[in-house]
């Protein structure tokens, strides 16, 4: 009988994963407050042409936030506080964070994450986690996104492990799918909890 092939890495994505929205509604304020249809201001900022621009670095964050000010018809100072109150409900999983700082003499860590040109820099700056990670790919830096699968091959080729080796957290089914795609072990967000669960399981762990 063939032995399972130890893993030896695990890449986590950001938002949604490690960084979540967990207070909803200042996004809904802000949309009632703009008379959005509801979502309005989500879809602007992570589902428009642009915020797929940004995602591969062709633009920086300020012009995104720029244009979506031009939408919107905003003042400067209006599009600021728009901005700040946008990111207000969202949050950092401190006990994630935790997990990955423990385990990381033992197991590579990565962060693979369809990020924005300023990532790395909130990363280190703002949230001070960048030093948790063995390697940080970010699709803004690399011009590739989630789910093509040239970006989990980089990710693998940096970290210096095989797709078998290697275990993917992330909450979008499709990324799940490419990275599935190339013999990544794919585990679906759904909670903190059922994530460490299913890690614990797969590299071992009793506890």
């Amino acid at each position: 009988m063939v032995e399972p092939v130890p893993f030896k890495a695990v890449l986590w994505d950001l938002g949604g994963v490690l960084l979540r929205t967990e207070d909803w509604e200042p996004r809904h304020c802000l949309d009632r407050m703009l008379d959005l249809p509801n979502g309005k201001i989500y879809e602007l900022v992570f589902e428009s042409e642009m915020s797929r621009k940004a995602t591969i670095g062709e633009a920086a964050n300020d012009e995104l936030w720029m244009w979506v000010g031009e939408q919107l018809e905003l003042s400067s100072d209006k599009l600021t506080l728009v901005r700040d109150e946008f990111w207000s409900g969202d949050q950092i999983d401190m006990e994630l964070i935790r997990f990955i700082r423990a385990r990381k003499t033992e197991t590579k860590m990565g962060l693979l994450s369809n990020g924005w040109p300023s990532t790395r820099r909130f990363l280190d700056e703002r949230w001070h986690i960048a030093d948790i990670f063995d390697d940080m790919i970010i699709s803004a830096e690399v011009g590739l996104a989630k789910p093509d699968r040239m970006i989990y091959q980089l990710a693998l080729d940096r970290l210096g492990v095989e797709a078998e080796q290697t275990i993917f957290i992330d909450d979008f089914d499709e990324n799940i799918r490419g990275a599935r795609e190339l013999g990544i072990h794919g585990i679906h967000f759904q909670s903190p909890q059922t994530v460490l669960e299913e890690l614990k399981d797969l590299l071992g762990l009793t506890v």
